[in-house]
């Protein structure tokens, strides 16, 4: 999940090299967890990866850009209909689309994960409250995780490669820690991804985030949260016999959920205002490391 807006959006190229030029510009300044593992990627997928990704980030920013929910419900329409061919016109004049159609065809990749992405981004347009952690655990699936498994198929040139439990579990754990980043600007918009469930198990409610009130409640629904995402972690290391040294880059954000985790637990922290990032050296030895164990696998 990105924390940052953009230092300057690349120039939209029509020609398929410049469309995977865009995605790679793109990824590289929005998200920097991704594009540092896709660099232990083949160099011959990068160019996948960065499109799958950038389409990822282009779906969820849709609530950033718009004013009201009708108008992303046709920006995430655009988009369904952007995944129905590339003979849809306004799909190839889209330097996003047009890497994503060409990945897609290339390594024969499954559209309908695609489209429950799409479909999943719906829930960002509205002000309701997460129902329950089930529900949490649909949307990071639908989203995070469906990006690792999609990523995993690149790698492994359209083949199943498995891995597709350890695949569901590392995105829930990366995409929940992600939402927990997010907090201050969700809590901003009146967004509320903390599941109702653990809200009322402490007494809290929507509106002591949205008004930013917060309280005991509210922080110990977070700490409920931040267990979710371990008993996720924990499980994709259970897992990680089935990740092949192939797919292995797919899953390297995951190496930092512990590290965002733990800076979240400090004394000083407020949820409200605090900013949870790490250096990017640190992140690149974090993920450096991680590779190096798949790699020995």
């Amino acid at each position: 999940m990105s924390l940052t807006t953009p230092r300057a959006t690349p120039t939209p190229n029509r020609d398929l090299g410049g469309a995977y030029a865009f995605c790679e510009a793109l990824i590289r300044d929005v998200d920097k967890d991704r594009y540092l593992a896709s660099l232990f990627a083949p160099a011959a997928s990068r160019p996948h990866l960065f499109a799958l990704y950038a389409f990822s980030f282009e779906v969820s920013r849709v609530r950033e850009v718009v004013s009201e929910p009708l108008p992303g419900e046709v920006r995430l329409q655009w988009w369904r209909d952007a995944l129905s061919g590339p003979s849809q016109g306004s799909a190839q004049s889209n330097p996003v689309s047009m890497a994503l159609l060409d990945t897609i065809e290339r390594f024969r990749l499954p559209v309908a994960p695609l489209v429950a992405l799409i479909d999943a981004r719906i829930f960002d347009l509205y002000d309701d409250p997460m129902p329950t952690v089930a529900d949490l655990e649909g949307y990071c699936g639908e989203t995070c995780s469906a990006l690792i498994r999609l990523a995993s198929l690149i790698l492994a040139d359209g083949e199943d490669p498995g891995g597709t439990e350890a695949a569901g579990h590392a995105g829930v754990a990366y995409a929940v820690t992600g939402l927990l980043r997010a907090f201050p600007w969700h809590a901003m918009r009146g967004q509320v991804y903390v599941p109702k469930e653990y809200l009322l198990a402490y007494g809290a409610t929507r509106d002591d985030i949205a008004s930013g009130r917060g309280g005991p409640g509210v922080l110990s629904a977070m700490a409920d949260m931040r267990q979710l995402a371990r008993h996720h972690l924990a499980r994709t290391r259970d897992l990680r016999g089935t990740i092949t040294p192939e797919t292995a880059p797919a899953f390297l954000p995951t190496s930092l959920v512990e590290t965002y985790l733990r800076r979240m637990e400090k004394p000083d922290y407020d949820p409200f205002t605090t900013v949870i990032q790490a250096p990017q050296w640190h992140r690149q030895w974090q993920i450096w490391r991680q590779a190096r164990r798949a790699m020995r696998r």
